[in-house]
Order: structure tokens, then C-alpha cells, then sequence
């Protein structure tokens, strides 16, 4: 059988069938999921019956933890491969050979050789570097694909030439796998490429895990799968430290985390958390949108410095007095007693809220010694007639005295993120120049936006927290629990007393009998039987501002203002990054763009850059026409290059009077047999065209899953679709249009009613 050609179950029940390479490798595959199967019911038997245990003493409940972890992640990894797990084989020179798939498995022995290669092991590496120069010891490549768990067609890529040994499934092309998931229909959800990781590929997904990379790379070079795979092998590579610190990886927009939601667990790995900027200040979340202009004001490395004098603001200073009414005296405070005690507050150089609990030491020491000197002086010599204990009872006198503690609230008052930002927004007068100022200036009611959540970080981190109320809250909660056990306890130990009472005179061995209070106490007891914590590491992490993770990966980097840097920062103490995006897709008014300008704060020169030169995406017939339109700014500009040309040249059209009309009928057009449609157009016409568009809702986050997605070009960032129609080119920048033109696997279309950007016209003609 040629290869490519397809195989049916019933070809395959017919032992008849003469292709013995195609039935051997069926068996197999027949023989990993039988495996696969008694894998997934053991699984699930052992978890369901370690769950089950929820009454064992301590250690036991530990134990279970940790199974259920280990299996649960087991079973939602075997889960999630069904039905691709094995792509590839090696043939050794030496006769050995691997199958290698999206994850490892052995038989019940673990020093026997594995039954399958994770394709991430280092054995597997000449899958995707090997070639007839370089064989790296492969006799033989080999492709398998299947469809569920049926093998439809098997490509042989030969590296020994001097092996005359042939299958009848060789691939003289030797690009065949690689063409055919190229030009496959999508379905509006990233695949994985971990049959066609090409060598630039597999050195940057294999890069050392310390330290900061960056990857760039024009529209296609497969940046953003790259990076997706490059987490899927740190995962592999250091399992303990980053299953417990959990990896992070950034998006620009929830469409595009949609997008790529499924690449990991098809790889089996589950234990990430995928989010945006605006989704990581817990309890909040962005639905609520920025003009370009307040964006980049939000986004100016200048924030963090406007927030710190707008928290120095909030330590005020009485205007002249406060005055406190105690014990029948008035004891007055005045501007230079407080700023003597705010200034000392402010030298320990802790963040607001944590630095209270010095401000109020010394505004109670203040208001004691005022006190003191005006209830225990001598009149005659002026001595005191206080002695130490005396001074401590006036402070806590004073400690109880509402008044104290309401002008302390007015000097030195709590705060929370949310509050300073929301109130710096509505009032930024006196902070910044007026023209900014009015740029960012809102009611306090109103939702947040993505840039107000690097603000909302600054500001947790200028603030921090005075944890006093939550310490005694968990100290009664303990106490309580302390109690309940030592109750528990006294009711056992009273049973068991009553219960052998009688039988001491007959048994006199029955005293002896340990209960309950001989080997525990209240304290113990209680431990065991608070809950435990069963969320993963990943949803720890999004509950915790503070935490700390093993390894960061940004995608649309470019993109990311100095304010949400600094945010992400915070979150990498080690600095094990790694960034993706193009300075040439840069859109958002406050991108930084520069990989040197966003690094050097941080790390200074201390980054590694790699760049993906080769477009797998879209056409060259397309690619040319996106390339004009940058060169008409930018002449030097040079686009990755295109592996492939479908002979289909993009079209542009003037549309005259129905401009919705025309869109539904380009519509109509382009919209392949499978795969899927884009209509990106400027947001302002999404209400008309959906309007005209069957099943299209404008202003809601798109279903890319649907055949005909209507998009803004920052939406489309990072996506691909079959066949993509650009409505208005003119009212986008060169960056937006640049982005808008390169979506296209397939079919470019563009609709305009008025003039077109430089470098479009004179290419279409």
C-alpha cells in the first residue's frame, strides 16, 4: 500500500490484508491501549478507594493526598492522549527500536525498557533532528497516523542509505506529515506539533530551564506552540520542583487562552495555570475596557512611583489638632508630635498596612507621656510622680479609648489595593499632568480593566498587610478546635473508665488497656483532623498574589506594559522565563516592544534570544501582500519565510454602498468546506455585521469553534483560521493590519469602501 493511503477497521479484521508493516503496527498500537486500558482502571480504582479513607489517622490522610495527586494525574493524562498516543518510531543501526508518544509508558517492572517513549526523553531527540547527514545512529524515521486508535497510514523517511531495506510506505518527499498538518482544516482550537517538531524547534523547547529566554519570531514560525511545548518538557524534565511551584503562562486575551486550553493535556500535562494580565490580582477581574490613551498612561513605568507618593498622602498629618478627650482631660495632637511618630514609622521602611502597628506604638506613647506629664507632675519641682507601672495603665487606658483609635484611623488608616487605586482613579489631580490625568480619570463604580491590575499589584505591594486580626482569628478558630478534641477526648476517656470499672475485679488486666488520652492529646488530636488542602499547585497559585512560580512563559510579549512587567516580576524571584512574541506585531499603545528596554530592570544583560525564522503558517501568495504593507513604514523589513504556496492569491474589493451586505457575501465565499472562517473588522462595525452574519453575537468573547468567528485584530492575535476576510483595512495601524493579514492558512479576502493603506494597493493591484 502507497503511502498516505487509508486504512479501514474492516481491512484491518481481514487477515488477508498483505501489508504486514500496517498490520504490525496496528498490534501494537492495539496492544499500548489494552495496557493503557488496565492502566486507567487501576487508576481510577485506587483513587476512588484512597478517597475513600478520610478517617485513617494522619499519616494515612498524607499518604492518600499524595496518591490521590499521583493518580489523578495519571488518569487525567491518559485520559487526555486517547486515541493519538503513539506518532513515531526509530529504528537504531544497532536493530533497536523505540515508539515514541505523547507520553511514557513502561510495564509493571520499572528497569524493563519501556513500552512507549515519552517524546520528550532524550532517546527520542533524534525523532526530530536526525537526517541523512547527521543520523544521530537511525537506520530509519517513521511516521504513524492514526485516527482514534486505528493507524491510517505510515511514512518511512530513510537515513541509512546505504540499507537497501524498503517498506513500501517511504516518503521520497519527506515533508509529507509536515505538509499535511499544515494544510489540514482547522477546528478553532490550537493542536499540538509534537509529530512535526522541526530542529530550530526542539533546541528552544529543550533550552536550559534557568534563566530568561526569549523567542521571536514573525507571524507562523510557531512561537506560541513552541513555547506550549517547552512548558510540557520542563513539566517532564524537573517534575518535583515544578509540580510544586506550577508554571505560568501568560496570554493576551481570554479567546486566545481558549485557543491554545487544550495543547498541554493532549501532551498530559494538566498542573498549569493559563491566564491574562488581568486575571492575576485574585478576586478580581477585568471586564471593562481602556481608551488606547488611559492604557498607556496605566502602563508607564511612572505608576509605581505615582502610587508610592499617593500612599505617602494617605500617612496624613492633623490640620492644626486633633484633639482627644480623655479621663476628663483634653490631650491635644498636633502636626509636629504626629510627624515625629510618622516619620520614625516610615524609617522601618515597611509597606503601609504591615507599618500600622508601629504608627500606633508611637501615637500611644505620644498621648501616654502627654497624659502622664499633665496628671503626674509635681507642681513644686516638677518630678514625676508616676512610676512604671503607673505609665503602663495610662497606655492601656488609652488603648481602649475610641477616640485614640479614630484619629489613628484619620493619621494612619487601613487601606486596600482595591480602595487606593479606585480612588487615585477618580481623583489622579496633583499626580499627574492634566491632560493625562483626564485621560485616566473614572468614577470610583466603575469595572476594572487589564491595565488597572498591575496597579492593583503595586499598590498590594506598597500597602501589604496588617495580619494581627486574621493571626487572632486563626489563634480563637485553633482554640476552639482545641476544645472540641479535648472534649471528644474526655468523653472517650469517661466511656472507657465507666466500661472497665466493673471488670477490673474479675480482669485485672483490663486497667492496663490504653484509651485514647495515653496516647494523644488535645492538641494532636485536633491536628489530624483539619482539612486538608486537595487543590493543585496551579490553583494555589491563582488564589495567592504572593506566590512565587518555577517558570513563566509570556506569549504576545511585545505587548506587555512596564506596569505589568513589574507585576510578572514579582511572580518569577528566580527569573526562569520565557518570552515569545514579534517588536513587529507590537499594537498596544503601552507595549514596550524592546527586548533589551523590558529586560534590562530586571536582568540587565543577562538574557538568551533565539528567532524562528520559518513561516509554517501562512502562504507565501499571503505573506507577500502582509510584507508590502509593513515595508511601505518599515523598507527594510524582512517577514519569516514561507515553507509553502497554495497558488491561491489573496483578493481585495471596494465595496460599494452595502458594506454589511458585501461582507456576507465574501462571507459565503471564502467560508471553506471545513475549517473555519475569520471576519476581522474595526469593533465599531461588529454590531452591523453581525447583524447580517447567521449565529454572530456581537460584543461577547468569540467562540472560535464556531465555522464564522467576527473579531477585532487584537483578538486575532495569536490565532490562525483556513480563510480569513480583513473588512476596512485603513482604520487599523500598520502593526493591527499586519497581524489581520496573517491569520490565513488558506484564503485571504479584503473588503474596503475607502482608500487602502500604503503598500496594500499597489500590491493587489
Amino acid at each position: 500500500m502507497r503511502a498516505g493511503a487509508e486504512l479501514s477497521n474492516a481491512d484491518l479484521s481481514n487477515s488477508e490484508f498483505p501489508d504486514d508493516e500496517l498490520r504490525g503496527e496496528q498490534e501494537f498500537i492495539d496492544g499500548l491501549y489494552a495496557r493503557v486500558d488496565v492502566l486507567r482502571g487501576e487508576t481510577e480504582t485506587s483513587v476512588a478507594v484512597a478517597l475513600a479513607q478520610g478517617d485513617k489517622p494522619m499519616q494515612a490522610r498524607l499518604e492518600r493526598d499524595i496518591l490521590v495527586a499521583e493518580r489523578s494525574g495519571l488518569l487525567a493524562a491518559l485520559n487526555a492522549v486517547d486515541g493519538s498516543l503513539c506518532f513515531g518510531r526509530i529504528d537504531l543501526a544497532d536493530g533497536t527500536t523505540h515508539h515514541i508518544g505523547r507520553i511514557g509508558l513502561r510495564e509493571d517492572d520499572a528497569e524493563r525498557t519501556p513500552v512507549l517513549i515519552d517524546w520528550r526523553a532524550d532517546v527520542a531527540r533524534p525523532f526530530y533532528l536526525a537526517t541523512g547527514h547527521t543520523p544521530m545512529g537511525l537506520r530509519r524515521r517513521r511516521h504513524i497516523a492514526t485516527e482514534g486508535r486505528t493507524v491510517t497510514s505510515l511514512h518511512d523517511e530513510i537515513l541509512d542509505l546505504g540499507d537497501a531495506t524498503r517498506t513500501g510506505h517511504e516518503d521520497h518527499n519527506g515533508d509529507a506529515v509536515l505538509l499535511a498538518a499544515l494544510n489540514s482544516a482547522r477546528t478553532g482550537r490550537m493542536s499540538d506539533i509534537v509529530q512535526t517538531i522541526q530542529a530550530e524547534q526542539d533546541r528552544i523547547i529543550r533550552a536550559p530551564h534557568r534563566g530568561v529566554l526569549v523567542v521571536e519570531g514573525g507571524p507562523g514560525t510557531g512561537k506560541t506552540a513552541v513555547a506550549l511545548h517547552r512548558a510540557a518538557y520542563l513539566l517532564y524534565e524537573h517534575r518535583e520542583l515544578l509540580a510544586r511551584r506550577a508554571v505560568l503562562i501568560v496570554g493576551p486575551n481570554p479567546a486566545f487562552l481558549g485557543y491554545i486550553g487544550e495543547v498541554l493535556p493532549s501532551l498530559g500535562e494538566t498542573g498549569v495555570l493559563l491566564a491574562t494580565v488581568g486575571e492575576l490580582f485574585p478576586g478580581v477581574k477585568a471586564t471593562a475596557a481602556d481608551t488606547p490613551e488611559a492604557a498607556a498612561v496605566k502602563g508607564r513605568a511612572g505608576m509605581a512611583e505615582v502610587l508610592a507618593a499617593v500612599v505617602r498622602d494617605r500617612q496624613a498629618l492633623p490640620d492644626p489638632v486633633i484633639a482627644i478627650e480623655h479621663d476628663r482631660e483634653v490631650l491635644m495632637l498636633d502636626d509636629g508630635l504626629v510627624n515625629v511618630a510618622r516619620e520614625r514609622t516610615r524609617a522601618a521602611r515597611l509597606p503601609h498596612n504591615a507599618a500600622r502597628e508601629h504608627f500606633e506604638g508611637y501615637i500611644l506613647n505620644t498621648l501616654t507621656e502627654l497624659y502622664a506629664e499633665r496628671v503626674g507632675t509635681d507642681p513644686y519641682d516638677g518630678s514625676s510622680l508616676l512610676d512604671a507601672s503607673d505609665i503602663t495603665q495610662i497606655r492601656d487606658e488609652l488603648a481602649e479609648n475610641p477616640e485614640v483609635w479614630d484619629a489613628i484611623d484619620r493619621l494612619w488608616p487601613r487601606i486596600t489595593p482595591q480602595r487606593l487605586v479606585a480612588d487615585f482613579l477618580a481623583e489622579p489631580d496633583g499626580y499627574l499632568p492634566k491632560e493625562d490625568a483626564d485621560a485616566i480619570r473614572r468614577p470610583v463604580t466603575r469595572a476594572w480593566t487589564v491595565a488597572d491590575v498591575p496597579l492593583l499589584d503595586e499598590a498590594a505591594e506598597l500597602l501589604g498587610e496588617d495580619d494581627r486580626q486574621a493571626r487572632a482569628r486563626a489563634e480563637r478558630e485553633r482554640e476552639t478546635q482545641v476544645a472540641y478534641a479535648q472534649g471528644v477526648l474526655d468523653v472517650s476517656y469517661a466511656s472507657r473508665t465507666y466500661e472497665f470499672e466493673d471488670k477490673e475485679d474479675s480482669d485485672p488486666e483490663a486497667s492496663e488497656v490504653l484509651s485514647a488520652h495515653d496516647i494523644i492529646d488535645a492538641e494532636r488530636f485536633a491536628e489530624r483532623h483539619e482539612e486538608a488542602d486537595h487543590r493543585s499547585a496551579a490553583e494555589r497559585a491563582a488564589a495567592d498574589r504572593t506566590w512565587a512560580f518555577g517558570h513563566i512563559i509570556v506569549d504576545e510579549a511585545q505587548e506587555l506594559s512596564p506596569m505589568a512587567w513589574r507585576l510578572l516580576m514579582r511572580r518569577s524571584p528566580t527569573r526562569s522565563m520565557t518570552l515569545v512574541g514579534d517588536p513587529a506585531q507590537t499594537a498596544e499603545a503601552a507595549g514596550v516592544g524592546s527586548w533589551a528596554d523590558i529586560l534590562a530592570p530586571y536582568v540587565e544583560d543577562r538574557w538568551e534570544h533565539t528567532r524562528l525564522g520559518v513561516n509554517y503558517r501562512t502562504p507565501a501568495e499571503i505573506m507577500d501582500l502582509a510584507a508590502a504593507v509593513v515595508r511601505a513604514e518599515h523598507p527594510d523589513f524582512e517577514p519569516p519565510s514561507s515553507v509553502r504556496s497554495t497558488g491561491v492569491r489573496p483578493w481585495v474589493r471596494r465595496a460599494s454602498g452595502d458594506l454589511p451586505g458585501a461582507v456576507a457575501e465574501a462571507v459565503a465565499e471564502l467560508t471553506p468546506d471545513e475549517g473555519r472562517l475569520a471576519v476581522i473588522a474595526p469593533r465599531a462595525l461588529h454590531r452591523a455585521l453581525a447583524a447580517r452574519l447567521d449565529g454572530i453575537t456581537a460584543d461577547t468573547e468569540p467562540d472560535l469553534t464556531r465555522t464564522v468567528v467576527l473579531l477585532d485584530p487584537r483578538q486575532a492575535k495569536g490565532l490562525e483560521f483556513d480563510s480569513v476576510l480583513v473588512v476596512e483595512p485603513a482604520t487599523y495601524g500598520t502593526s493591527d493590519l499586519y497581524v489581520a493579514l496573517t491569520r490565513a492558512t488558506q484564503r485571504l479576502g479584503v473588503l474596503h469602501t475607502g482608500s487602502l493603506p500604503a503598500g496594500l494597493a499597489e500590491t493587489a493591484g
